[in-house]
Protein backbone atom coordinates (compact mmCIF):
# COMPACT_ATOMS: atom_id res chain seq x y z
CA UNK A 1 0.00 0.00 0.00
CA UNK A 2 2.91 2.07 0.84
CA UNK A 3 6.06 3.94 -0.61
CA UNK A 4 9.24 5.25 0.83
CA UNK A 5 9.55 8.86 0.27
CA UNK A 6 12.32 11.07 1.89
CA UNK A 7 11.90 14.23 4.54
CA UNK A 8 13.94 17.11 5.06
CA UNK A 9 13.83 18.08 8.70
CA UNK A 10 14.92 22.14 9.85
CA UNK A 11 18.32 21.41 10.49
CA UNK A 12 18.86 20.23 6.59
CA UNK A 13 18.80 16.31 7.84
CA UNK A 14 17.49 14.55 5.83
CA UNK A 15 15.54 10.80 6.52
CA UNK A 16 12.99 8.43 5.09
CA UNK A 17 9.86 7.91 5.71
CA UNK A 18 6.94 5.12 4.77
CA UNK A 19 3.72 6.97 2.91
CA UNK A 20 0.64 5.37 3.00
CA UNK A 21 -2.36 7.38 1.16
CA UNK A 22 -5.93 6.34 1.35
CA UNK A 23 -8.22 5.05 -1.81
CA UNK A 24 -10.33 8.43 -1.41
CA UNK A 25 -9.77 11.91 -0.68
CA UNK A 26 -7.79 12.22 2.51
CA UNK A 27 -9.73 13.18 6.22
CA UNK A 28 -6.14 14.39 7.07
CA UNK A 29 -3.15 13.21 7.84
CA UNK A 30 -1.78 10.69 10.95
CA UNK A 31 2.09 10.76 11.34
CA UNK A 32 3.12 7.47 12.81
CA UNK A 33 6.23 7.22 15.88
CA UNK A 34 8.05 3.90 15.72
CA UNK A 35 9.30 1.95 18.47
CA UNK A 36 12.52 0.93 18.87
CA UNK A 37 12.50 -1.31 16.45
CA UNK A 38 12.38 0.96 13.19
CA UNK A 39 10.20 1.59 10.58
CA UNK A 40 9.62 -2.50 10.52
CA UNK A 41 6.79 -4.39 9.29
CA UNK A 42 4.37 -3.55 12.22
CA UNK A 43 4.89 0.53 11.80
CA UNK A 44 4.19 -0.01 8.47
CA UNK A 45 1.63 -2.19 9.10
CA UNK A 46 -0.01 0.52 11.67
CA UNK A 47 0.22 2.99 8.68
CA UNK A 48 -1.56 0.76 6.42
CA UNK A 49 -4.32 0.47 8.86
CA UNK A 50 -4.52 4.62 9.06
CA UNK A 51 -4.22 4.78 5.29
CA UNK A 52 -7.37 2.39 5.18
CA UNK A 53 -9.51 4.48 7.71
CA UNK A 54 -9.15 7.86 5.90
CA UNK A 55 -6.06 9.33 6.30
CA UNK A 56 -2.53 10.07 4.73
CA UNK A 57 -0.33 8.36 6.96
CA UNK A 58 3.83 8.95 7.34
CA UNK A 59 6.28 7.20 9.79
CA UNK A 60 9.48 8.96 9.71
CA UNK A 61 12.76 6.61 10.15
CA UNK A 62 13.46 8.31 13.22
CA UNK A 63 17.03 6.63 13.68
CA UNK A 64 18.19 7.96 10.63
CA UNK A 65 20.28 10.50 12.39
CA UNK A 66 22.05 7.20 14.09
CA UNK A 67 21.63 4.79 11.16
CA UNK A 68 19.71 3.86 8.00
CA UNK A 69 17.10 1.78 7.29
CA UNK A 70 16.75 0.15 10.49
CA UNK A 71 14.05 -2.82 11.15
CA UNK A 72 14.40 -4.88 13.20
CA UNK A 73 12.57 -7.80 15.10
CA UNK A 74 11.40 -8.30 18.97
CA UNK A 75 14.15 -10.89 20.06
CA UNK A 76 16.15 -9.86 22.81
CA UNK A 77 19.42 -8.88 20.72
CA UNK A 78 16.72 -7.08 18.68
CA UNK A 79 15.97 -4.94 22.02
CA UNK A 80 19.22 -4.25 22.67
CA UNK A 81 20.10 -3.24 19.22
CA UNK A 82 17.11 -0.95 19.01
CA UNK A 83 18.22 0.53 22.57
CA UNK A 84 21.80 1.08 21.60
CA UNK A 85 20.77 3.04 18.64
CA UNK A 86 17.75 5.33 20.64
CA UNK A 87 20.53 5.80 23.10
CA UNK A 88 22.02 8.14 20.04
CA UNK A 89 18.93 10.14 19.69
CA UNK A 90 18.59 13.15 21.67
CA UNK A 91 14.58 14.01 21.89
CA UNK A 92 15.44 17.70 20.28
CA UNK A 93 16.66 15.49 16.93
CA UNK A 94 13.34 13.24 17.74
CA UNK A 95 10.77 16.30 17.91
CA UNK A 96 12.53 17.97 14.51
CA UNK A 97 11.91 14.69 12.61
CA UNK A 98 8.00 14.35 14.20
CA UNK A 99 8.12 17.77 12.71
CA UNK A 100 9.27 17.31 8.93
CA UNK A 101 7.12 14.38 9.28
CA UNK A 102 3.86 16.62 10.44
CA UNK A 103 4.57 19.61 7.67
CA UNK A 104 4.64 16.52 4.74
CA UNK A 105 1.70 14.98 6.11
CA UNK A 106 -0.14 18.24 6.52
CA UNK A 107 -0.82 17.97 2.74
CA UNK A 108 -4.00 16.24 4.03
CA UNK A 109 -5.26 18.41 5.97
CA UNK A 110 -5.64 18.40 9.81
CA UNK A 111 -2.73 16.46 11.34
CA UNK A 112 -2.63 13.74 14.46
CA UNK A 113 0.54 12.49 15.53
CA UNK A 114 0.67 8.45 17.02
CA UNK A 115 3.48 6.81 18.80
CA UNK A 116 4.29 3.70 20.44
CA UNK A 117 6.93 2.72 22.87
CA UNK A 118 10.05 5.28 22.64
CA UNK A 119 7.46 6.96 20.05
CA UNK A 120 5.10 7.59 22.43
CA UNK A 121 7.66 9.91 24.33
CA UNK A 122 8.16 11.76 21.08
CA UNK A 123 4.75 12.09 20.83
CA UNK A 124 4.21 13.49 24.27
CA UNK A 125 6.94 16.26 22.94
CA UNK A 126 5.92 16.64 19.91
CA UNK A 127 2.32 17.44 21.87
CA UNK A 128 3.68 19.96 23.14
CA UNK A 129 6.64 21.27 20.93
CA UNK A 130 5.19 20.61 17.37
CA UNK A 131 3.02 23.31 15.88
CA UNK A 132 0.83 22.45 13.18
CA UNK A 133 -0.86 19.31 15.41
CA UNK A 134 -4.54 18.52 16.23
CA UNK A 135 -4.10 16.05 18.16
CA UNK A 136 -1.90 13.56 20.11
CA UNK A 137 -2.44 9.92 20.94
CA UNK A 138 0.87 8.43 23.28
CA UNK A 139 0.83 4.69 23.59
CA UNK A 140 2.92 3.63 26.47
CA UNK A 141 5.61 5.87 26.44
CA UNK A 142 8.42 5.07 28.26
CA UNK A 143 10.35 7.96 29.72
CA UNK A 144 6.47 10.52 29.87
CA UNK A 145 6.53 10.20 33.39
CA UNK A 146 10.21 11.71 33.45
CA UNK A 147 8.47 14.73 31.39
CA UNK A 148 5.35 14.92 32.97
CA UNK A 149 5.34 18.78 33.70
CA UNK A 150 5.42 19.44 29.98
CA UNK A 151 1.60 20.91 28.64
CA UNK A 152 0.32 18.91 25.62
CA UNK A 153 -1.06 22.34 23.47
CA UNK A 154 -3.54 20.12 21.50
CA UNK A 155 -6.12 17.42 22.56
CA UNK A 156 -4.25 14.34 23.68
CA UNK A 157 -5.25 10.83 24.45
CA UNK A 158 -2.90 8.50 26.01
CA UNK A 159 -2.82 4.59 26.14
CA UNK A 160 -1.13 2.83 28.97
CA UNK A 161 -0.93 -0.52 29.86
CA UNK A 162 -1.46 -2.01 34.20
CA UNK A 163 1.55 -4.55 34.09
CA UNK A 164 3.80 -2.58 32.55
CA UNK A 165 6.96 -2.68 34.73
CA UNK A 166 7.97 0.16 32.41
CA UNK A 167 6.00 2.71 33.38
CA UNK A 168 4.37 2.20 36.70
CA UNK A 169 0.78 2.45 36.99
CA UNK A 170 0.57 4.59 39.82
CA UNK A 171 2.70 7.40 37.81
CA UNK A 172 0.37 7.05 34.98
CA UNK A 173 -2.43 7.70 37.41
CA UNK A 174 -0.30 10.92 38.78
CA UNK A 175 -0.16 11.85 35.41
CA UNK A 176 -4.06 12.16 34.28
CA UNK A 177 -4.17 13.68 37.69
CA UNK A 178 -1.86 16.34 36.38
CA UNK A 179 -3.27 16.82 33.06
CA UNK A 180 -6.94 16.73 33.56
CA UNK A 181 -8.00 18.28 30.25
CA UNK A 182 -6.42 14.86 28.28
CA UNK A 183 -7.65 11.56 28.29
CA UNK A 184 -5.32 8.76 29.73
CA UNK A 185 -6.81 5.21 29.60
CA UNK A 186 -5.14 2.11 31.54
CA UNK A 187 -6.18 -1.44 29.99
CA UNK A 188 -5.46 -4.82 31.71
CA UNK A 189 -2.21 -5.30 29.42
CA UNK A 190 1.35 -5.49 29.25
CA UNK A 191 4.33 -2.89 27.49
CA UNK A 192 3.81 -3.33 23.87
CA UNK A 193 0.04 -4.26 23.75
CA UNK A 194 -0.93 -3.00 20.47
CA UNK A 195 2.14 -5.02 18.68
CA UNK A 196 0.70 -8.20 17.58
CA UNK A 197 4.65 -9.19 16.36
CA UNK A 198 4.91 -9.27 20.50
CA UNK A 199 4.77 -11.34 22.97
CA UNK A 200 2.92 -8.86 24.99
CA UNK A 201 -0.03 -8.24 22.77
CA UNK A 202 -3.36 -8.17 24.01
CA UNK A 203 -5.98 -8.84 21.29
CA UNK A 204 -8.90 -6.63 22.46
CA UNK A 205 -6.71 -3.57 24.52
CA UNK A 206 -5.32 -3.09 21.12
CA UNK A 207 -8.74 -3.11 19.47
CA UNK A 208 -10.41 -0.81 22.36
CA UNK A 209 -7.30 1.58 22.26
CA UNK A 210 -7.62 1.57 18.47
CA UNK A 211 -11.76 2.59 18.23
CA UNK A 212 -10.66 5.09 20.83
CA UNK A 213 -7.83 6.85 18.85
CA UNK A 214 -10.00 6.59 15.64
CA UNK A 215 -12.74 8.85 17.30
CA UNK A 216 -10.50 10.99 18.91
CA UNK A 217 -8.65 11.44 15.45
CA UNK A 218 -12.17 11.62 13.90
CA UNK A 219 -12.80 14.36 16.27
CA UNK A 220 -10.15 16.82 15.72
CA UNK A 221 -8.55 15.54 12.70
CA UNK A 222 -11.53 14.83 10.42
Amino acid sequence: MGKMIELTAADGHKLAAYRADPSGKPRGGVVVIQEIFGVNSHIKQVADGFAADGYLAIAPAMFDRAQRNVELGYTPEDIAKGREIRGKITNDMAVKDAEAAVKAAAAAGKVGIVGYCWGGLVTWLAAAKVSGLSAAVPYYGGGILDNADLQPKVPLMGHFGDKDAHIPVEGVKKLAEKHPKHQIFIYAADHGFNCDQRGSYNAPAAKQARERTLEFFRKHVG
